[in-house]
């Protein structure tokens, strides 16, 4: 995979939580936690995960990393970068 640019994943993160959270709102709580607001359930975080890898070919376990390290956009996008 070429070497996305952090402006691309994060376009691309974006589109994928506004698709599992059902919701283009999720696009304004960059540093607020998507679960509190109800943008994600344990159920969403999987999919999310699975999504992770589908596109980005990276994988995050959900025993890997706590909840508090990948509970908003911005950290999710942070953990993502980590591991490509």
């Amino acid at each position: 995979m070429a070497t996305m640019t952090h402006e691309e994943v994060e376009e691309k993160m974006l589109d994928m939580l506004e698709e599992v959270c059902g919701d283009e709102e999720v696009r304004d709580h960059r540093d607020e936690d998507l679960f509190e607001l109800g943008f994600l359930d344990s159920m969403a975080a999987v999919e999310l995960l699975v999504d992770i890898e589908d596109e980005f070919d990276v994988s995050i376990a959900p025993t890997e990393v706590e909840r508090e390290e990948m509970n908003t956009v911005n950290l999710i996008i942070e953990q993502v970068e980590k591991r490509m």
